[in-house]
């Protein structure tokens, strides 16, 4: 069963007050002179206003929760830098835009990373085979780096990692009874 955090979170935020304007007007009066309670509750009384103005990001490389999350930090440093030298509308929006916006475009530079290795790894796997059958036996680190025109080191990172991922998917882990009797 998958849960749809984003949804049960929208639920929640339906049981929190929002802040009439009237009451948005005294809060922000207060939270200029740094009040802790009142910029707590201007944070509360954001939330639901938060989650309509990061509507437009659905369906982008981050899930909603993640962006709400996002949002939400945002909103909380805000809150605590307001001093009342802008429209807290206009701030909280531009605050929120400039967060959403860096963790959508960390999210598509870390996937970049991720398939440039990825690619490397099997560039590596790839002449590590070719060369076990020209060789008739594994080739060195030196010789891998010769033939891919990158140092050793690059080359035992490469390694480094394809191994990090043989780990990560649980097929290069070692059971402990292998651990004792390598022992």
């Amino acid at each position: 069963m998958e849960v749809n955090f984003y949804e049960m979170y929208l639920e929640e935020m339906a049981l929190i007050p929002v802040l009439e304007a009237e009451e948005e007007e005294k809060v922000l009066a207060l939270a200029a002179t740094g009040d802790k309670e009142a910029k707590k509750r201007l944070v509360e009384g954001s939330l639901a206003k938060v989650a309509q103005m990061v509507k437009e990001y659905e369906g982008r490389e981050l899930p909603m929760s993640d962006v709400v999350q996002e949002a939400n930090v945002a909103l909380t440093a805000a809150a605590a830098a307001y001093d009342g030298s802008q429209q807290w509308q206009e701030f909280l929006a531009q605050e929120i835009r400039q967060a959403v916006e860096a963790a959508l475009e960390e999210q598509k530079t870390e996937a970049e990373i991720e398939e440039n290795m990825t690619a490397r790894v099997n560039v590596l796997q790839t002449v590590s085979q070719v060369m076990a059958k020209e060789l008739g036996r594994e080739a060195t680190v030196a010789e891998l780096a010769e033939k891919m025109k990158m140092t050793e080191d690059e080359v035992k990172d490469i390694m480094k990692l394809a191994l990090d991922a043989i780990t990560v998917n649980g097929e290069g882990a070692v059971s402990e009874e292998q651990q004792k009797e390598e022992e």
